[in-house]
């Protein structure tokens, strides 16, 4: 089970992370989660392109290892990128001390500080050491192209009927997602291009404690 739209309270509950960045204009942030991969990642940089779109890549360690040259391709058409974990690492159910190893060895990578957790799930004592090193990005929006139990046009609606100015979205450039992603993703950025948004890649914090950890 998981929430399309994050409540305000659970957003209350962990006001250190980012869930959405709300400016007074007609701007959305577009997350892809789960990627390098060639399959899909180059064809999800042709449909940003289209529109002039920057978005944020939530990168897992083990595919950027794999396939740098695709990172490359992300990295050089101005996109940012940020960690996932170098194994995709399930934070409730791993050792504290081998998740921070874990995310430690993507950031050495990806030479980020920006910082998702792979299914959002922080136990208390990781989420607390871990937001002192980086910034963690969360979503306010959840397009569910992950699911195989909702149809493709669910998952477009998912994001037509929750988005909104400052909203951070997440998309899977993934095997998994790819069939739902194929259908949503262009019809998202044409359907909020025709509004007027811009769509915005999220920054790494500049604190120079921060740089210096997250890839030490």
């Amino acid at each position: 089970m998981y929430l399309v739209k994050t409540p305000q309270f659970i957003q209350k509950l962990f006001p250190n992370f980012t869930w959405r960045i709300p400016t007074g204009e007609k701007t959305l942030h577009l997350t892809f989660d789960d990627g390098p991969i060639p399959e899909v990642t180059p064809w999800v940089l042709d449909q940003l392109a289209a529109y002039r779109a920057k978005a944020t890549f939530f990168c897992i360690g083990d595919n950027v290892h794999k396939y740098p040259d695709v990172l490359e391709m992300v990295k050089n058409a101005g996109h940012t990128v940020g960690n996932h974990t170098f194994h995709h690492l399930n934070g409730w159910l791993t050792d504290n001390v081998k998740y921070f190893l874990n995310v430690r060895r993507c950031a050495h990578a990806l030479r980020s500080n920006l910082f998702r957790p792979p299914y959002g799930k922080l136990k208390p004592k990781q989420a607390e050491f871990l937001q002192r090193h980086y910034r963690i990005v969360m979503w306010d929006v959840l397009s569910g192209d992950f699911d195989p139990e909702i149809s493709r046009e669910q998952c477009l609606e998912n994001v037509l009927q929750n988005a909104k100015d400052g909203s951070i979205v997440v998309f899977h450039d993934s095997l998994k997602a790819w069939e739902k992603l194929q259908f949503a993703l262009p019809k998202v950025l044409a359907n909020f291009h025709s509004q007027g948004y811009q769509f915005r890649r999220l920054e790494e914090q500049k604190s120079e404690t921060q740089q210096l950890v997250s890839v030490a």
